[in-house]
């Protein structure tokens, strides 16, 4: 319970107000109008305002588990005056109350919903304050750019003269580059996010199924021995670092007069076209040439050559990874194989480099920086007088500063905290 009016109703459920401040106390708890039906012996910690998450007095209970306790208290509280919070209303509260900024709130929601390493990882270092601190930076690089500006402007005649227009330019383009820079960090969140695709590729009956499912370790995909039997396209994630795979078994390739096959085929060339690392996977050596041949012309990812089946049919290939999904040989080797061909283009960030995660960070970032750009343009060409290509830089500050949440914009925080959890 987050509020002015916690203590009152803890006393009205049998806690004995007060109780030690930050200190676990065992309290025995009772409907609001039947002290003597006890309803759990529990355990009760107490937070008094402001030295609380939320920044109000804060109490939390730990009940013995199951459902049945759970709401029996819930109701009791709420009959002794509580309101069962909104979704994201704790962390709503924390941000008015300072307690965090809006991104470090919504590091809250990314780090519950994380479902992988590398989502984890950034939720962690933006609930650190790092990608808050960025912006800080940023912010104060811009109100600097202003503060040469307004010296221009209110004291043109000073002695040391007027600013050099070189200097006002340069560092608005050093705003400018460290705006692009954190721009360029989306794409790590939507690959932390949604995996980097791995197509598994090649002829029916090539081993892939089998191949996908020793990936999982779990038997998703139908083995069969007839040709066609994957119509469509199976996909899972496997978390991986530094970021997850999209692991994707589609159908063979091949020319079927076969209707249903023949879109699964389709699927198969669109998946190619996406994928970041395409696994060609093939029974003999001259399959495996032909395979992969088709498939470079299909797609620009990377090409990691497989030989299934590579018990019953031998090969002393180097530049492909020999292996029998059955007998679980060759998997390690695969494994890094993939994993060398996805950190090629897509390098693990620094641990402490903070990440947009957010179409909502993306979209404010890129009208800071479209304001910057202009402000930009207009001082090069001289073609606006200062006060009103200053108007640029007070409209980036304003978008950064919505960002983080210092400017108080009721409809920007409903949006934000509506889509959490319940009670987060």
């Amino acid at each position: 319970m987050s509020g002015p009016a916690a203590g009152v109703i803890a006393r009205r459920v049998g806690i004995q107000m007060p109780i030690p401040p930050r200190q676990v106390t065992r309290v025995r708890l009772h409907g609001a109008d039947s002290p003597d039906a006890v309803l759990d012996d529990a355990l009760a910690t107490w937070f008094a305002a402001p030295h609380s998450p939320t920044g109000e007095d804060l109490l939390e209970l730990s009940l013995h588990g199951g459902a049945y306790v759970s709401t029996q208290v819930m109701a009791a509280l709420v009959a002794a005056g509580a309101v069962p919070a909104l979704a994201g209303e704790f962390s709503e509260r924390a941000v008015r109350h300072g307690k965090m900024d809006l991104l470090q709130a919504e590091a809250v929601a990314d780090l519950i919903d994380a479902r992988s390493h590398a989502m984890h990882r950034a939720a962690l270092v933006q609930l650190s304050g790092a990608l808050s601190r960025r912006l800080l930076a940023l912010r104060e690089a811009l109100v600097e750019v202003e503060a040469l500006l307004a010296y221009d402007i209110d004291f043109p005649e000073e002695d040391d003269g007027p600013q050099p227009r070189e200097r006002v330019t340069a560092a608005a383009q050093a705003v400018l580059g460290a705006l692009d820079a954190l721009g360029a960090t989306m794409p790590m969140a939507e690959l932390g996010r949604d995996g980097v695709p791995i197509v598994l590729a090649g002829a029916p009956n090539a081993g892939k199924s089998s191949l996908f499912n020793a990936l999982l370790g779990d038997a998703r995909a139908i083995v069969s021995e007839i040709p066609g039997t994957t119509r469509d396209a199976l996909e899972a994630m496997i978390d991986e670092r530094p970021y997850p795979w999209r692991l994707v078994d589609t159908a063979g390739l091949r020319d079927t007069d076969d209707r249903l096959e023949r879109l699964g085929v389709e699927v198969s060339a669109r998946w190619l076209a996406r994928a970041a690392v395409v696994v060609v996977c093939a029974e003999t050596d001259d399959a495996l040439d032909t395979t992969s041949t088709a498939v470079a012309s299909a797609t620009r990812a990377r090409l990691v050559l497989v030989r299934t089946k590579a018990d019953a049919i031998p090969s002393a290939r180097a530049d492909a990874v020999a292996l029998s999904a059955q007998q679980g040989t060759g998997l390690e080797a695969l494994r890094a194989a993939i994993r060398e061909a996805v950190t090629a283009t897509n390098p693990a960030p620094p641990e402490d480099q903070p990440i947009v995660t957010r179409a909502r960070h993306a979209a404010a970032l890129s009208s800071a920086r479209a304001e910057v750009a202009a402000f930009v343009a207009a001082w090069e060409a001289d073609a606006l007088p200062a006060p009103v290509a200053g108007t640029h830089l007070r409209a980036a500050i304003t978008a950064l500063e919505d960002l983080t949440g210092a400017i108080d914009v009721e409809d920007v925080l409903t949006r934000v905290f509506r889509t959490f959890c319940v009670g987060k």
